[in-house]
């Protein structure tokens, strides 16, 4: 039985949905891509898109799925929406935000934020966010918290040690 995941993604791009699913698929492991749908002649006078040319490309992630559309420049990705990449450990956060962050936007580089060649935010942040900065009137926590705000990619050991006070 297939089962469908309830509340998918949906990346509004210009023309570049096949180039960017093929992109983050070669990034993430247990990724690909699961269909690609093509305009027809039918509404070019609504979409203006080429009978042919790829209207949807529908991916999946690590196991979460996604969708990826080509629908003109109307639209643009900002901030407000970002993707989460969560890591184990620091050689996944260094994976994951050299690949994501190649050809991107460095100015758009601070606390585990990253902007791609596409315009996606991304967060990669380990898993141990939570544990350092459970307590927001920790001292530990405060200090944890300013590092980060210094930071472009996250440093856990750096993060541990303003934690633990030996930075």
């Amino acid at each position: 039985m297939v089962t469908t995941q309830r509340i998918s993604p949906c990346l509004w791009f210009a023309d570049q949905a096949e180039e960017a699913a093929r992109f983050y698929t070669g990034i993430f492991r247990n990724s690909w891509i699961t269909t690609i749908t093509r305009y027809g002649t039918a509404g070019f006078e609504t979409h203006h898109r080429p009978a042919g040319s790829v209207m949807v490309v529908a991916f999946e992630l690590d196991g979460q799925s996604f969708t990826a559309l080509n629908g003109g420049p109307v639209f643009t990705f900002n901030e407000a929406i970002s993707l989460q990449v969560n890591c184990e450990t620091q050689e996944e956060i260094d994976y994951h935000w050299d690949r994501l962050s190649a050809g991107g936007n460095p100015k758009a580089q601070v606390c585990g934020w990253l902007k791609d060649r596409y315009g996606v935010s991304w967060q990669v942040v380990p898993n141990v966010m939570d544990e350092l900065f459970r307590d927001e009137k920790s001292p530990g926590t405060q200090r944890a918290m300013e590092a980060m705000l210094r930071m472009k990619k996250i440093d856990i050991a750096a993060l541990r040690r303003a934690h633990d006070g030996t930075a």
